[in-house]
């Protein structure tokens, strides 16, 4: 890529793609192509054609996805195999047709089989059963890593795979419903944070602005004082408690998103299919209980009740850590620890998303 190429950024207002786009921002390139979810459906197999025939795109970030935690995984299961099917395939598909030469797809750890050997080599791709609560995401990126890996191998495309751990950072889903987990941590240790400052009026603009999800009424929420603090008891959130699912004890590696785009920018400029094979995971390294991780959250948003722990609800896979030493090889390195990451993150979401009354 020069610093003149047009690049498009498929789904560029969600997690990682606002990554990719400052990241290619603070890289120089100007010529960055986006479109908006009311412009372009890219389930539409024609609506998609159509726009790379008219945009030309010659490079392509694949980060649009239809993404959730254990809960909407596990809720809208067909949306989730038939929506990211569908954008994957669209795209890469349309890239090919209109000549572009190269295209990263982003995927996900979810990928590898439940009880994966750790840490998870890219060798360890389908040798055994996926995890129940996320396998039709899972299925969905696996297929659009074979159409990545057969388009080039039929065609002699130009079009690479990353498999990220799971991620976090400023542009994070904080729906409680259909958010990934740090994310639902960090809102919900801040509305309880607020709630013991007794700070109504900041948890009213938060409920406006990200609604409550499992289908509790928001408007109801804010009739009163006491209805507020009903609805929040209904979701685990409490003056001086926050209840969370699962055990709290499986391990889970975490990845601030600014440090996957840099290493998606990072590919692009340097690397080809040859040289990265089939896909490239990428990682932190090190990974940590649950438990641990809310113990982080908790005490930079600054809440000080306790922590209980819901063990009716699903833990998902015991251990998810990426082998990263194929990226390292290539010269990659994370540069931002967990604690700093989520510094930043919940910084962020103070000043941006969740104003202060």
């Amino acid at each position: 890529m020069n610093k003149n190429s047009k690049i498009y950024v498929a789904g560029h207002t969600g997690l990682v793609g606002s990554a990719m786009m400052r990241a290619l921002a603070g890289r120089g390139y100007k010529n960055i192509i986006t479109a908006e979810i009311d412009e372009l459906d890219l389930r539409r197999q024609k609506d998609t054609e159509d726009f790379f025939a008219k945009k030309r795109p010659e490079y392509v970030f694949l980060a649009a996805a239809k993404v959730g935690g254990i809960l909407a995984n596990s809720t809208y299961t067909a949306e989730f195999i038939y929506d990211n099917l569908m954008i994957a395939a669209n795209i890469i598909n349309s890239s090919y047709k209109s000549g572009v030469k190269k295209l990263l797809n982003l995927g996900s750890s979810c990928i590898y089989p439940r009880l994966c050997p750790q840490p998870m080599k890219e060798e360890y791709l389908l040798t055994g059963k996926l995890e129940p609560t996320n396998e039709p995401y899972a299925v969905a990126k696996i297929s659009a890593i074979k159409l990545c890996h057969y388009y080039c191998r039929q065609y002699g495309a130009d079009f690479i795979s990353v498999m990220p751990t799971n991620l976090y950072g400023p542009g994070d889903n904080f729906n409680l419903e259909t958010g990934h987990l740090p994310a639902a941590l960090i809102r919900k240790f801040y509305l309880a944070e607020r709630l013991a400052a007794e700070d109504f009026s900041s948890i009213k603009k938060d409920i406006l602005a990200y609604k409550l999800g499992f289908k509790l009424d928001g408007k109801a929420a804010l009739q009163s004082k006491s209805s507020i603090v009903s609805c929040l008891r209904k979701l685990g959130i409490d003056r001086d408690r926050v209840t969370l699912w699962g055990s709290g004890k499986v391990y889970r590696e975490f990845l601030f998103v600014d440090d996957l785009a840099r290493a998606g920018v990072f590919l692009m400029e340097k690397y080809c299919h040859e040289d990265i094979g089939e896909f490239l995971n990428i990682g932190l390294g090190k990974d940590t209980t649950i438990r641990r991780l809310a113990e982080i959250i908790r005490k930079i948003v600054g809440f000080k009740g306790e922590i209980a722990w819901d063990c009716s609800k699903p833990d998902g896979m015991p251990k998810k850590l990426l082998d990263i030493s194929r990226i390292k090889k290539l010269g990659w390195r994370p540069s931002l620890t967990l604690e700093q990451g989520f510094t930043k993150t919940i910084e962020w979401f103070k000043s941006a998303h969740a104003p202060q009354g």
